[in-house]
């Protein structure tokens, strides 16, 4: 092998061996929490004995662990006399430090429990607006009687930008209209609820049971703005019943407008049914159709990412909120 040789293949053996034993030295010169534990213990008690005692260790071990910090760090933390303990300057200063790794230390180690725990630390909940102001009373109550751990926290938003929330992470489970069709995310089904008219009071369909869908072929019906879900699966109730069409002169951002605007005679709607009781008690003008089975109707669910970390929570979840469900004009599956 030429010199050439030798200096190569030195730079190219020799160099990552060095840097594996400095890599080795510098593990060996990092504090143990045993070490830690045992000078903020002897920090404390400015003895020997009773640190020992205090965080169940033997004196023997307990000198020797401090001892070894101070080898460690290059510092003499104590001052050792035959009567008393003192800290140094330097142990003086040291021992806050130490003293904050350990606190920090216990709060991650509490932390990562209350991970483990099931229904515990942050939910971030996101709810379509068709939806939120009808089923939130009841999903609250079952939280706060079920889970009094879980920090609920709920974002109104429309479809699209819960989705988008649930991909980067921002939200962790979604309550609303389905299905999705996105293969990245999972559909906890909760119930079905039938659409219903809600119509003016001298309308001809106002009141009336077993309306053919076909009657919204030639309705004026009134939709929230686009951008939500509830106006698309009104347009696609209007195309199953034959309605090439459904050209919308006038819209509402929300359920509470638009059944105002059914009121002041300016056409008809689609409610869901879990929405009639809250939305038609705020006027007197307005009266309910119901369609002829099988009713036009929407499926509501709980949403998750694909192999979410909590998702046997979020099923159980689902189940519980299935029960607390049953009492609303819905059919739970």
């Amino acid at each position: 092998m030429s010199r050439y040789d030798q200096r190569q293949w030195s730079s190219n053996v020799l160099s990552p061996l060095e840097d594996l034993c400095q890599e080795e030295v510098i593990a060996r010169k990092q504090p143990t929490l045993a070490q830690l534990r045992a000078f903020a213990a002897v920090a404390e008690h400015l003895h020997f004995r009773d640190a020992a005692a205090a965080i169940g260790m033997s004196q023997p071990a307990l000198s020797g662990a401090v001892s070894a910090l101070e080898e460690i760090l290059g510092v003499t933390l104590l001052e050792r006399t035959t009567r008393k303990v003192l800290l140094s300057p330097e142990g003086e200063r040291l021992a806050v430090r130490a003293k904050a790794v350990l606190a920090e230390v216990g709060a991650l180690m509490e932390e990562a429990e209350a991970v483990r725990a099931p229904f515990t630390g942050a939910l971030r909940l996101g709810v379509i607006p068709t939806v939120a102001p009808y089923l939130l009373p009841t999903v609250l109550k079952l939280v706060h009687d079920r889970y009094p751990d879980l920090d609920l926290q709920v974002h109104e938003e429309q479809t699209a930008n819960l989705l988008e929330g649930l991909a980067v992470g921002r939200l962790d489970l979604l309550l609303l209209a389905v299905p999705l069709g996105v293969p990245t995310v999972t559909e906890l089904p909760l119930f079905d609820e039938d659409f219903v008219l809600v119509t003016p009071l001298d309308h001809w369909l106002g009141g009336r049971e077993g309306i053919p869908r076909e009657a919204l072929r030639e309705l004026n019906l009134l939709l929230l703005d686009e951008g939500h879900c509830l106006r698309d699966q009104a347009l696609d109730i209007c195309r199953e019943a034959g309605r090439a069409d459904a050209p919308v002169t006038t819209t509402a951002a929300g359920l509470s407008t638009l059944v105002q605007l059914v009121a002041g005679g300016l056409g008809v709607t689609l409610l869901p049914r879990t929405a009639v009781k809250v939305e038609t008690t705020r006027s007197n003008q307005l009266l309910t159709g119901y369609f002829a089975d099988p009713a036009p109707t929407r499926r509501i669910a709980l949403a998750m990412r694909a192999g979410a970390a909590r998702a046997a929570e979020y099923a159980e979840l689902a189940a519980a909120l299935r029960e607390a469900l049953r009492p609303l004009p819905v059919r739970v599956l």
